[in-house]
């Protein structure tokens, strides 16, 4: 059985070019998500959701191999982080942001 590695199948998507933009063609993905608030670095939910999402995440990874025969490695996470304020993110001001 071979096993999916989505980061050397999308290599753009997770290694872009240093120094220079790139376009790249994003195809049509489903993920495991959850929202937040706060400091991921010093929130207890941010942890527990973490676990969660590893926790899933193994879980289907497992489940497609036994079931369906189609192994993969569990791709890194992902985020998305902004805040009301854009000086936010010069200053690393995590307390204030809104993460997903």
């Amino acid at each position: 059985m071979e096993k999916i590695d989505f980061k050397k199948v999308l290599k753009p998507l997770y290694s872009p070019p240093i120094g220079e933009f790139a376009v790249i063609e994003v195809p049509t993905m489903q993920f495991v998500k959850l929202d937040g608030e706060g400091d991921p670095n010093e929130s207890p939910s941010y942890k527990s959701a973490v676990e969660w999402l590893y926790f899933v995440s193994y879980a289907m990874k497992f489940a497609a191999k036994g079931k369906l025969g189609k192994d993969y490695v569990v791709p890194p996470l992902e985020g998305l982080w902004w805040a009301a304020d854009p000086k936010s993110f010069v200053r690393r001001d995590k307390v204030n942001g809104i993460g997903r």
